[in-house]
């Protein structure tokens, strides 16, 4: 499944409870998409998050029908550096 990489920008600083998060995660499986993580900016007006989905409309769809940005929104693949490049060497 492709992953995609989604930089979203508020106004204001983000505060997400529990039952928010659990209304986007049942939003997003209706649409076919999944929440993988997110990375908050310290001053909590921007996000990146990693999502899981077949197409990058349905990534804009979930977030539309979610109420938030997807300001940018790219194709990405993983890439681990012990997993690609073997054990670093020391020093």
């Amino acid at each position: 499944m492709p992953l995609y990489l989604i930089e979203r920008n508020f106004a204001e600083q983000l505060e997400v409870s529990p039952e928010a998060a659990a209304g986007i995660i049942r939003i997003n499986d209706d649409v076919g998409v999944r929440w993988l993580y997110s990375f908050l900016s310290a001053d909590k007006m921007k996000t990146y998050c990693l999502y899981e989905a077949s197409s990058v409309e349905l990534i804009r769809e979930a977030a539309r029908r979610n109420g938030l940005p997807a300001d940018v929104v790219i194709e990405v693949s993983e890439l681990s550096p012990p997993s690609q490049f073997g054990a670093l060497a020391p020093g």
